[in-house]
């Protein structure tokens, strides 16, 4: 029987690499070259690599999905924010955003020069817009 048959068969039911495995591999690496410079990071990024595979070779593929559907809420909240942060950069010079005073909402408004009076879709209150 060939290795790569007989790994197959060990892998049989168990978790495998997911997102937050793949994240676990970056920090490792990242530890693992800081700690040629600073010794104590050696333990940090060797129990980053225990957990890395304990995860991978875990049975219970419940509390494996759990914990990498937490890392992924978390993720998006990062992602999403940065996204949001480039996207209104892209936009700086065709629109302005500003903050409901009633609901608090972002509203995205046209670079129009003056003072308007905006209808909040959020929550339908009106109020002045200084641009």
């Amino acid at each position: 029987m060939k290795l790569r048959e007989k790994f197959a068969r060990f892998m049989v039911g168990r978790y495998g690499v997911d997102a937050l495995g793949k994240a676990l591999l970056w920090v490792y690496l990242g530890l693992a070259i800081a700690a040629i410079f600073f010794s104590p990071l050696y333990y940090l990024a060797l129990a980053v690599m225990v957990w890395m595979f304990f995860r991978a070779y875990s049975k219970n593929i419940y509390k494996r999905q759990a914990e990498n559907i937490k890392y992924l809420n978390a993720q998006r909240k990062v992602t999403g924010w940065f996204g949001v942060q480039k996207k209104r950069f892209a936009e700086r010079k065709t629109h302005r955003y500003r903050t409901c005073p009633h609901c608090k909402a972002t509203l995205r408004l046209p670079n129009k020069k003056g003072k308007h009076t905006v209808c909040c879709p959020k929550c339908r209150k009106d109020f002045q817009v200084k641009i």
